[in-house]
């Protein structure tokens, strides 16, 4: 088993306690000591079974604050709405050429966005995007005609998020150095799209654990009352 860096095994909080978000954020960043700006993750257990295709959970969010992040965007698009995504600030954009660089390795890219007609070329990768969780989704806003808006959204914040095998849905939510009141904006903003998200097929408890957690620092349990989401 791994080791637990050391600030984690020196905590003395109570790791049962489940905070308020306002205290949750307050004790989270004063455990983010590393020399690096640490990722703020939010990690939130669902009382769905995936198993089920009326219990999947899948959508995307836009925190008004920003991820932190510098989002790298590929673009499969042609002609006008290839020029509308270089536009918008896609780092890589094509149609057949980028699908041969992508097939032969190349992956120095995030998120990746395709007009519709592009679609039956990049379900040729499929093996290649999806287990990376890449795969161009028309329910999360990858698949749009609209592509200049597309890569404006992900790189302004737009954080898609998808259940796991587990039951977990979990993302990043800002970065150490944002403020309180940053990290609590997208905080919210986040658990309000999981809620929205709530599947048909959802049975009794839907949000079990919320907890959040730098990248280095010890995972702090937040009330789901705290946020509106008991």
């Amino acid at each position: 088993m791994a080791k637990q860096p050391k600030r984690i095994k020196a905590w003395t909080g109570d790791r049962e306690a489940a905070h308020s978000v306002e205290a949750a954020i307050a004790l989270v960043k004063a455990n983010a000591k590393a020399k690096f700006d640490e990722t703020i993750e939010i990690s939130v257990n669902l009382g769905v079974d995936p198993r089920h295709a009326d219990q999947q959970v899948r959508g995307v969010v836009n925190l008004p604050s920003g991820t932190g992040r510098d989002v790298r965007v590929a673009v499969f698009a042609k002609d006008a709405k290839a020029a509308e995504a270089t536009a918008a600030g896609a780092e890589h954009v094509g149609a057949e050429d980028l699908y041969e660089k992508i097939n032969g390795g190349f992956m120095d890219f995030d998120r990746v966005i395709a007009t519709p007609d592009m679609m039956a070329l990049v379900g040729r990768l499929g093996k290649v995007l999806g287990p990376r969780g890449l795969m161009p989704n028309p329910k999360v806003g990858t698949v749009t005609p609209n592509v200049g808006q597309a890569v404006k959204d992900a790189k302004g914040g737009a954080v898609e998020f998808r259940v796991e095998k587990a039951g977990i849905v979990h993302a990043g939510v800002g970065k150490a150095s944002f403020d309180a009141k940053a990290l609590e904006e997208n905080i919210r903003a986040f658990a309000d799209a999981v809620i929205k998200a709530k599947p048909a097929g959802a049975k009794g408890n839907y949000l079990k654990k919320i907890a959040i957690s730098s990248t280095q620092g010890p995972g702090v349990k937040v009330d789901p009352s705290s946020l509106n989401a008991a």
